[in-house]
């Protein structure tokens, strides 16, 4: 999972990294990408992180789909 690599040895606490945690894991499922070890899962990742890092953590899912512009297909 690229978020728990990209987050060793951060600063942030054990509720904040299970929040941005969350987020990521949430904004996978919205964009249907099931691959962690897919390069756009670690995009996701540091996209959840810059989001969060900003105090957004409320709606980093949401805001991080936005703001990657990625829409799912109707079909999907």
């Amino acid at each position: 999972m690229p978020i728990d690599r990209l987050l060793q040895g951060s600063k942030l606490r054990p509720d904040e990294i299970e929040c941005l945690s969350l987020a990521y894991a949430r904004t996978l499922h919205a964009l249907c990408l099931v691959d962690r070890d897919d390069p756009i899962a670690e995009i996701v990742a540091k996209e959840v992180i810059e989001i969060g890092a900003r105090g957004l953590a409320i709606q980093i899912s949401k805001l991080a789909v936005e703001q990657l512009g990625i829409r799912k297909s109707p079909s999907a």
